[in-house]
């Protein structure tokens, strides 16, 4: 979304010949990507390629730092009885695990994270509502077609009764439902409970325990991903009271846990609270009542503003971190692989970083998402509070599109210095964006990665080719990952290295819509320059050894 424009090129940079929007691409000139190691310098946090409910398997091959517990399911966990009500995605119902052992779903979880090498990271429910079941464990639905009335969509196949809570006479909600039906009350006292069991069962966060929590998943939608049990979207001063104290029961139960918040699902959600989206969208957007009884201030803002107010117990900050979700809104996330929607696909990370790109969806505005969240963090929290985008996909998990785009998203997180970065979810193991993950954190199957301290990469068009360089401080490598995103024809790359010491030989990894990671032979340094011909749609890693 935003941060410093293309950097000034350190070298002379040829442009490259667009044919037209929708055609092949064809290179004219040698594409320079111009690469500083003296300047831009920062760390890399290793905790932007995280993934969500990752297996041990899957964590170890992508050699993930994070794994997420959350989504919409997360937000009515009852640990007690290890069941989930499974909200809008699934007729709203509520569902027991397979074990009926108190938290067993979270304590497998932290289980499967640890066996991959990840911290996991946990989401605590503030809906104030959870899961209950019926006798033996039986399932319960939130809109029973017996007590409510036919309705437009059922489980058919598993749970006929179980409706998607719209009415087939009428084609509107069903209102003034019993949120008792397939839910029980709880409050923040019973989730401490829950940190209670985990620091019991694995050690507190500093002694091998869950180290993060999450306060819920994007609650200012709750009022349609929950509507069953919270079919008013919430206010600004709901969520901040919610925020406060859930976020003290989780540290009286483990002090030393980090609690990240507010996860809010996107855009809207970071101007508007949940009242207002609502409010909105049924009055044609002609006012904002929540807002207006707030100064007109954005919500995200709003919110840090009166949490920074707040000390609790020991003078500990409410947040350790802010972090949201975001997906692009333009129908990139999905399988549209297109023509249209590659090329918006390759335009669309800009979003995060560029202060000049307009988003290109209904959003229409320039989101520059990185640059915003450590303002906001700045401005009406605290000054170097960690930032994350802790949910986020830009779709096409079995195409190269989408794992050019995975590795463009990647590398943009590093270069502009994000805390955390957690993917929805962890792709399969055979599929091109897991394989573009492997690229930054295990290229070669033995643990090699890209570097940890970034430098200054820089070429000349991002939305065809984008480059990202790191110093990698164990062995002094320069690494340069080059993202080739154009979907016909050959790009000539001329990389040109400066403030660096090269050996005489680079060492090259590719993956191409082949769908495999492959070394190339070395190539010859001459003068810190080297050069390669790269594929459409590639992602290309060379690892350049110092000197001596």
């Amino acid at each position: 979304m935003y941060h410093k424009l293309m950097r000034k090129l350190v070298l002379s940079v040829c442009s490259c010949l667009v044919l037209s929007a929708g055609s092949a691409f064809a290179q004219n000139a040698v594409v320079t990507v111009a690469v500083d190691a003296a300047a831009d310098r920062h760390p890399i946090n290793p905790n932007i390629y995280g993934v969500a409910f990752g297996s041990a398997s899957a964590l170890a091959g992508i050699n993930a730092p994070l794994n997420r517990f959350g989504g919409n399911t997360a937000t009515r966990y009852n640990w007690r009885l290890n069941a989930f009500n499974h909200a809008s995605d699934f007729y709203f119902e509520s569902i027991g695990e397979s074990s009926a052992v108190a938290g067993a779903a979270g304590d497998d979880f932290v289980a499967a994270s640890k066996g991959g090498g990840a911290q996991p990271m946990i989401t605590v429910p503030m809906i104030g509502w959870v899961a209950k079941l019926g006798a033996n464990r039986a399932k319960l639905a939130s809109f029973s077609q017996a007590k409510y009335g036919e309705q437009t969509a059922a489980d058919h196949p598993y749970f006929p009764d179980a409706g998607n809570g719209i009415l087939k006479s009428t084609g509107k909600y069903v209102a003034g439902n019993d949120p008792n039906d397939a839910d029980v009350s709880c409050d923040s006292s019973f989730q401490k409970t829950w940190i209670e069991h985990l620091a019991g069962k694995w050690g507190d966060s500093l002694h091998g325990g869950v180290r993060y929590y999450f306060t819920d998943n994007e609650p200012s939608i709750w009022f349609s991903t929950h509507r069953d049990v919270h079919p008013t979207g919430p206010t600004m001063a709901e969520i901040e009271g919610k925020i406060v104290d859930y976020a003290t029961r989780i540290k009286e139960a483990d002090p030393g846990a980090l609690v990240a918040g507010p996860e809010e699902w996107g855009w809207g959600g970071y101007l508007y609270s949940g009242y207002d989206q609502q409010w909105g969208a049924s009055h044609n957007y002609t006012g904002y009542p929540d807002r207006a009884a707030h100064g007109g201030q954005d919500y995200i803002p709003w919110l840090l503003d009166q949490l920074k107010r707040v000390s609790l117990p020991g003078g500990r900050r409410v947040l350790d971190a802010l972090t949201v979700h975001y997906y692009p809104q333009g129908g990139e996330f999905g399988d549209d692989v297109s023509a249209a929607k590659q090329l918006l696909r390759n335009r669309s990370t800009r979003s995060l970083w560029d202060p000049n790109y307009v988003d290109e969806s209904w959003i229409h505005d320039k989101v520059r998402l990185i640059p915003r969240l450590r303002e906001w963090a700045g401005r009406h929290y605290f000054p170097g509070t960690p930032i994350g985008v802790t949910e986020y996909n830009w779709g096409a998990e079995g195409h190269i599109n989408g794992a050019t785009a995975q590795a463009d998203v990647e590398g943009i997180f590093g270069r502009e210095g994000l805390d955390y970065g957690v993917r929805w979810t962890t792709p399969g193991a055979t599929t091109p964006v897991y394989k573009a993950m492997q690229m930054y954190r295990n290229y070669d199957g033995h643990g090699g990665a890209f570097g940890d301290i970034s430098v200054r990469a820089a070429a000349p068009n991002p939305d065809n080719l984008s480059a990202f360089a790191a110093v990698r401080t164990g062995d002094g490598a320069l690494t340069v990952m080059v993202i080739n995103k154009v979907p016909a024809g050959t790009t000539d790359c001329a990389l040109q290295m400066s403030h660096f010491a090269a050996g005489a030989q680079a060492h090259v990894w590719q993956m191409t819509s082949a769908n495999a990671i492959k070394q190339g032979a070395d190539l010859h340094v001459a003068d810190g320059n080297l050069s390669l011909t790269l594929p459409a749609q590639s992602i290309t890693l060379f690892v350049v050894p110092p000197a001596n």
